[in-house]
């Protein structure tokens, strides 16, 4: 079977390019991808290629599919995993494997290290490990675009589950956000940041009791204000706050908010060393930072209190991603309700791929959704009203959105996937 898909060759070297799949073994799955999100790890590793962690060395000579936040449907499957899995199912896949078999090693993953799976492609051969790993995963829901970013929804869940806390008076260290405590989020209103802000209004079993949200961009914390709105949070029992901490003494504003002693978890989401200093200096006593943002520069640095790791018990963590039992997670929690939908600002096509994909930290918004059978620009939800004047197509996907509150939808997506020669 011929497939279509956007293939990395090396730094800045991306082509969408039709090929042959392989013939599939009886310990694959043959599958159709039908969405993609973009993510700032794609553009990380299009720039760095054989440099970056994930990347096999000869890529130039193996070229790798793109995308790793991927849904769609199963195709054909393989004798071996026949009793798991079905024609006609709908799936999501969690790409960190962990898995030491791969092109590079326990950090091969799907969208970054293998020639025939990944999410910018129309067909895929899901290899072995993957299921071996449990890294194929069913999903019932409605639409696809809940599916692909159950991926970075696993990755806040991940984050959040890796924060602890200790008990004075002994070296047992009590794993997640303090329930009840003081949670600060920090340049959160990019799209992770609102991932965050989703999870953690809606999950059951920890809640912080106050919940402040920081960024310089006022529009952005007007949006996420009106995604995430406080009385949502009040319901919950969280007191929420957004903050613009763009001027004046930002540290003094949030210790003030915290009551003066400060936050019991900082999640820092851009990686500027200011931010890190400024969450730094916003730890209580026995106070997490988690660093959520991978640096691109591998020399990257801040400052940090190491008097207060000493006497004020501050301490320091860092994810990349989440694991299986986090995006069956997410996808529980959007089984119940919860809909990722506002993380999405613009949709496009699989040519679109290559230019966002290489320039994702110039183009202004949220996530960036590709349906990877069609051919479409990307375009931001907000311009389907004007485009709509000339052209019904989009004036019926303004309605649909405008019939949810603004946002991306499963019926918009439906009608989208229905009319690809219309776009």
């Amino acid at each position: 079977m011929k497939t279509k898909a956007v293939r990395l060759y090396g730094k800045d070297d991306l082509r969408l390019e039709e090929f042959e799949l392989p013939e599939m073994k009886d310990d694959e799955i043959l599958a159709k991808v039908v969405s993609d999100d973009i993510c700032m790890s794609s553009y990380k590793s299009a720039h760095a290629g054989p440099e970056h962690k994930r990347v096999p060395n000869d890529v130039a000579e193996h070229p790798t599919i793109i995308g790793h936040e991927f849904a769609g449907v199963i195709v054909k499957v393989g004798k071996k995993w026949s009793s798991e899995f079905k024609e006609g199912e709908k799936f999501s896949i969690q790409p960190a494997l962990n898995y030491e078999g791969g092109p590079v090693g326990i950090l091969s993953a799907p969208g970054y290290s293998y020639r025939f799976i990944g999410g910018d492609a129309t067909y895929i051969i899901i290899p072995n490990e993957v299921m071996e790993q449990g890294c194929l995963l069913h999903y019932t829901g409605e639409g696809f675009y809940p599916a692909s970013l159950s991926e970075p929804i696993s990755c806040v869940i991940g984050a959040l589950h890796a924060n602890y806390h200790t008990t004075p008076g002994s070296y047992s260290h009590k794993m997640e956000i303090k329930d009840g405590g003081k949670l600060a989020l920090l340049a959160g209103v990019g799209p992770m940041g609102l991932a965050m802000i989703d999870y953690v209004l809606h999950r059951e079993d920890i809640r912080p009791s106050l919940f402040v949200i920081t960024d310089i961009d006022q529009a952005r914390l007007d949006r996420a204000a009106s995604l995430y709105t406080k009385e949502k949070a009040a319901a919950r029992g969280i007191e929420l706050h957004y903050v613009n901490t763009g001027s004046g003494d930002a540290v003094a504003a949030l210790k003030e908010l915290s009551g003066g002693d400060g936050y019991d978890d900082v999640v820092v989401m851009a990686p500027v060393p200011a931010v890190i200093q400024q969450a730094d200096a916003i730890l209580g006593f026995d106070g997490c930072l988690n660093f959520f943002s991978g640096p691109r520069n591998p020399e990257f640095s801040a400052p940090f209190n190491f008097y207060n790791v000493h006497y004020a018990a501050h301490h320091l963590v860092g994810t990349s991603g989440g694991n299986v039992d986090d995006m069956k997670e997410a996808l529980d929690l959007m089984g119940k309700g919860m809909d990722p939908a506002g993380l999405i600002t613009h949709i496009g096509g699989l040519d679109a791929v290559i230019d966002t994909t290489l320039n994702l930290p110039d183009i202004p918004g949220g996530k960036k959704m590709i349906y990877t059978h069609l051919t479409m620009p990307l375009t931001a939800i907000a311009d389907f009203a004007e485009l709509g004047k000339s052209k019904p197509f989009y004036a019926e996907l303004d309605r649909l959105v405008k019939a949810h509150n603004g946002l991306w939808n499963a019926e918009a997506e439906a009608f989208l996937l229905d009319h690809p020669d219309e776009v």
